[in-house]
């Protein structure tokens, strides 16, 4: 279905993070995240920096994909299922590259 996807979450030793982070994509990904609640949901605000900054992107975890969703009024548009904002997307085509001509 187009309104979910599979995330995976674990706490590891920072070693193994540093170790993570190096055999990476390039560039990484740099953001802040903000924890914002609305309307009894809990939203996750990216706020990304480096070469993607200017972009944010907002997510909510829901319990079921035809849960009742009221969008918070900084919500402008879906981008759910758009592969252009995924982050590995975001290290091979940065949001400061959008709508620029890549051969100048």
């Amino acid at each position: 279905s187009g309104m979910s996807r599979y995330e995976f979450e674990t706490e590891i030793p920072i070693d193994d993070a540093d170790y993570l982070l190096n055999i990476c994509n390039q560039p990484i990904i740099e953001k802040t995240r903000y924890i914002y609640e609305h309307e009894s949901l809990i939203w996750e605000i990216d706020d990304f920096h480096g070469v993607n900054d200017g972009l944010i992107i907002a997510e909510v975890e829901l319990k079921s994909e035809d849960q009742d969703v009221k969008k918070p009024d900084f919500v402008e548009k879906e981008v759910t299922g758009q592969k252009k904002y995924y982050n590995l997307m975001l290290t091979k085509n940065p949001y400061s590259m959008w709508g620029k001509d890549p051969l100048g």
